[in-house]
């Protein structure tokens, strides 16, 4: 029985490190460790343990950990993969509480390596001693001099503490992520990486480094996570905290074999269901390590423009309209001054254009009051919480550097809580002098701007109330086998999504009588659990009017059915009235094998088809959630009555993508997948009805999955 796992504070904040295999020579792998925590300035107990040696590296040396003259509360293992379960074995037997192994040869090489790995954790889990590894990098807290780690990335000197936390799935990554950082003049305080997480996982590390007050920001890089929920928890205490979290997902994933049988399962791929958790939890997704970097650094100023409207300010024309297009693609604002602001600035500057951007010429160079007192004149219009001024090679001349920065630092004195973004090129030390004034300093305008959009998104995340939790949707119980349209649908009529006024018809007789009952022309449809895409077999017929027609449809359903599907066990057929004119809209849920449930939304038709217009959610959603799904899709214009359409009922909308994830989270250890295609979005004020429904339960999957072969 494993014994209870300590928090990670054993592994980051240590009295006493062991380090065993230490080598005497500081630039091998095995010596870097000691090294680094010597330049860091540990102050805790250091046992090298070299049974070959009784001094490393100056400090005296030990032949096992029994030997120790106490228990360290952490160990670094630099010893070969073949020795690791023993030299395991021997720290849970003398105390240690976490230990790191560093070398590879595990579950990431073979079968035997995965079985080492395995008998490892559990050694290590019965004895109460969290693993960090292997196959990692190690760990640092920069904050008392604790590097536990054999990187080259540190051989030039270990980073200082800072408001920027790493953590990494991959060593190499994060090593050179956290170069990167300490070359942008950031401090690391805390750096992890996790390897083949045979303990230690990302969502655990994340979770951790949330809870440091001295945290200001978390660069991650993740392949993949196994615990989504715990991924999920970690992303929410960020946002709760307003600590932003900037995340490289690397890796796409095969779609699972239910994608022949919906949309949802062939769209929602995992790099889909991760895009959606990041959106869901306000995480910022980079692209490039660049860009991850850019992020953290303009993070570290810890201002977040809550207005997406932004003030640009340019020594050329052209360089303005740059800034514009780019604030347009990035979601930014650039909006026009007041007019009263405009006349001051025409008045000081006769020749600028002073709408926005503001195009100060080169004018305003020869009066540096003049370009203090334009920068004051835009931020007292008080409708911008940022600002970009575009310098070009000014700072780096000899004679304007200090000036102009002097006459910045002037303008922007009465408003530490606006953003300041300076894009110029100039000397390290030069942009330095203008950062130690609390000015953000890019050299690419783009990515200036990109920043700045970042910034603003988080300031939107961390602003966002927590979900409301709601009324839990009624609901039917969900059997082991699939559901057929008819009873799909009053699985959803039962959560009080609206489904039209239908009868299932067994025989020709009994589907005269519904349609006569309909005022108007019917739609016939088989009704089959078997039969997920009637239209292929010809399995529905629209706008049948009549006694005499009725009966010829129902016989041509049958006939159909017996044509195409013989095996398929037929429930009836289905007679409905015709839908009225609105907008065709896909739901669906899936179950993501990491994260669970996943909502998706998108407009039918050619959107779905051909555009993969849809956006997803973890289940369930609150309607402030939903809204936002509708919002996100290109094609939302057709909702708001495109064409001389009526507006559709996007509320009703929203309603109904609440109850549909309430469903979901209800039955999310039995549902594999849910599908409404189409939902007919009527009117406003008229709600939505179901069309079409296909309902799989996690059972059904599994019995109609081949069995596996010999």
């Amino acid at each position: 029985m494993s014994a209870a796992r300590p928090s990670l504070d054993v592994l980051f904040r240590p009295a006493a490190v062991a380090i065993l295999g230490a080598s005497d020579n500081p630039d091998r792998i095995s010596g870097r460790p000691l090294r680094y925590l010597r330049e860091g300035g540990f102050a805790g107990a250091i046992y090298p343990v070299n049974p070959n040696r009784s001094m490393v590296q100056g400090l005296p040396s030990y032949p096992s950990v029994a030997a120790l003259p106490t228990a360290p509360d952490v160990a670094l293992l630099a010893v070969p993969a073949e020795a690791t379960e023993q030299a395991v074995r021997d720290c849970v037997a003398r105390g240690v509480k976490a230990a790191v192994i560093f070398s590879a040869g595990y579950a990431e090489s073979d079968a035997g390596g995965t079985a080492l790995q395995d008998r490892i954790a559990a050694i290590a889990a019965a004895g109460g001693m969290r693993l960090l590894g292997p196959n990692c990098l190690g760990a640092c807290n920069a904050r008392i001099g604790f590097f536990a780690t054999f990187t080259q990335s540190f051989d030039r000197g270990v980073p200082g503490p800072g408001p920027v936390a790493i953590v990494s799935q991959s060593g190499a990554y994060g090593s050179h992520l956290a170069y990167l950082v300490r070359q942008r003049g950031l401090g690391a305080s805390y750096w992890i990486t996790t390897g083949n997480e045979a303990d230690i996982d990302v969502p655990e590390a994340l979770e951790w480094m949330v809870r440091q007050d001295e945290v200001g920001v978390i660069l991650a890089y993740v392949e993949g996570v196994r615990d989504g929920a715990r991924l999920v928890a970690a992303l929410r205490a960020a946002r709760a905290a307003r600590k932003p979290v900037v995340m490289m997902k690397v890796g796409r994933s095969a779609v699972g074999a239910l994608a022949a049988q919906s949309h949802t399962a062939s769209l929602a791929g995992a790099d889909e269901v991760y895009d959606a958790v990041f959106r869901q939890f306000g995480v910022h997704r980079a692209t490039t390590t660049e860009e991850q970097v850019d992020i953290a650094y303009a993070c570290a100023r810890g201002l977040y423009p809550r207005s997406p409207r932004l003030a640009l300010v340019t020594l050329s024309g052209g360089v303005g309209v740059q800034m514009s297009d780019a604030a347009d693609r990035h979601g930014l604002e650039v909006t026009a001054m007041p007019a009263a602001s405009q006349a001051e600035l025409k008045a000081l500057l006769p020749y600028a254009a002073v709408g926005n951007p503001v195009d100060t010429t080169a004018q305003a160079l020869n009066d540096m009051g003049l370009m203090a007192r334009n920068l004051e004149v835009i931020l007292e219009a008080g409708i911008y919480d940022a600002l970009i001024g575009f310098f070009s090679t000014v700072p780096a001349t000899r004679t304007l550097s200090g000036p102009l920065r002097d006459a910045i630092t002037q303008a922007t004195a009465r408003f530490p809580d606006r953003l300041m973004v300076l894009s110029m090129a100039a000397d390290r030390e030069v942009v330095r002098s203008y950062e130690e004034r609390g000015f953000l300093v890019f050299e690419d305008v783009d990515r200036a701007v990109a920043a700045v959009a970042a910034l603003h998104r988080f300031a939107v995340a961390f602003e966002r109330d927590a979900p409301a939790a709601g009324a839990a949707a009624a609901s039917l119980p969900l059997g082991a086998a699939a559901l057929s349209e008819y009873a799909a649908k009053r699985l959803l009529a039962a959560a009080g999504v609206s489904v039209p006024v239908e009868t299932l018809a067994h025989s020709a007789a009994e589907a005269v009588a519904a349609a006569a009952a309909i005022d108007g022309p019917v739609a016939m449809k088989l009704v089959s659990a078997a039969i997920a895409h009637k239209t292929e077999i010809g399995g529905v017929i629209l706008g049948v009017v009549g006694a005499d027609a009725v009966r010829a449809a129902y016989a041509t359903l049958l006939a159909r059915a017996a044509q195409h599907r013989p095996d398929a066990a037929l429930d009836g057929v289905l007679v409905t009235p015709m839908a009225d004119k609105g907008v065709e809209v896909i739901v669906g849920v899936t179950r993501d094998p990491v994260f669970g449930p996943v909502l998706m939304f998108g407009l039918g038709g050619i959107f779905v088809e051909v555009f993969k217009d849809v956006t997803f959610r973890l289940a369930p959603v609150d309607l402030a959630e939903a809204q936002r799904m509708i919002g996100e899709v290109r094609g939302r214009a057709m909702l708001a009555g495109a064409r001389g359409a009526p507006p559709a009922d996007v509320d009703a909308l929203a309603a109904a993508l609440v109850r549909i994830s309430q469903i979901a989270h209800r039955h999310r250890d039995h549902l594999e997948s849910l599908e409404i295609n189409p939902l007919l979005v009527l009117p406003q004020g008229r709600g939505v009805l179901v069309l079409d429904a296909l309902v799989q339960p996690r059972q059904a999957v599994a019995l109609a999955a081949p069995p596996p072969s010999n």
